[in-house]
């Protein structure tokens, strides 16, 4: 009687997995993983907090909150706002190129002096300080509104309204997924990461990371369409 039932109860179609809100959640998640992965400003940040093992929970929240309100935003609306004014779009542009090239100086002089080495060996920033700098390299970066807002926004458009919800669900919760598994994956690894050199090879690569991010904006404009 059991194997005759099992069948029935595999296809069923009333399961969650077959039905159109998990599909909703899946696409959602799976969308928001792939760009949220990409290498950015904001992940460089999660990544150093986290090897400092400095105020990790709350810069892994206010990110994932933020993701959260903005995917909330494109996904009803703001996307297309965005990507329709060439204004925005600019002053996007030209702001956030600023604020990455003087982030990448900072870290390149930190690589320089081997200044990080000793904050990881013992010096601390203050709460406001760190969460400072996660709201402005969230809110001050371009390429987080274009992939968050406008892109995320975009891709919800084909499922249907009473769905979106459930996209920008499952789109929030890759970014919570995401930047706990860095932030906290950074804090349990950074026994084997507090060595200077360690430390000036990071800066370095985030002062690099950072300095190439910076220039592109100001050679590419930016459109609706980019990520």
């Amino acid at each position: 009687m059991f194997a005759r039932a099992l069948p029935t109860i595999r296809h069923h179609p009333d399961l969650p997995m077959n039905t159109p809100a998990f599909s909703a959640l899946s696409q959602g998640w799976l969308t928001g993983a792939s760009l949220i992965m990409a290498i950015g400003a904001q992940n460089a940040l999660v990544l150093r907090q986290g090897l400092l093992r400095q105020h990790v929970g709350p810069v892994v929240a206010l990110c994932a909150i933020s993701d959260m309100l903005l995917i909330v935003l494109g996904v009803f609306g703001l996307g297309a706002v965005i990507a329709g004014s060439p204004l925005l779009l600019e002053l996007f542009r030209w702001g956030g190129a600023a604020f990455l090239l003087i982030y990448a100086l900072k870290a390149g002089l930190r690589a320089w002096h081997g200044q990080a080495a000793l904050q990881a060996n013992g010096g601390s920033a203050s709460l406001g300080a760190v969460l400072g700098s996660t709201l402005a390299m969230t809110y001050l970066n371009p390429h987080v509104y274009l992939d968050t807002v406008v892109l995320l926004g975009t891709v919800s458009l084909q499922q249907p309204e009473a769905l979106r919800s459930l996209f920008a669900a499952g789109a929030s919760l890759a970014s919570l997924m995401w930047f706990a598994a860095l932030g906290f994956g950074a804090a349990a690894m950074s026994d084997l990461l507090r060595r200077p050199w360690v430390w000036r090879g990071i800066d370095a690569g985030v002062a690099l990371l950072m300095g190439v991010l910076g220039l592109q904006l100001l050679l590419n404009p930016l459109s609706g369409s980019s990520s």
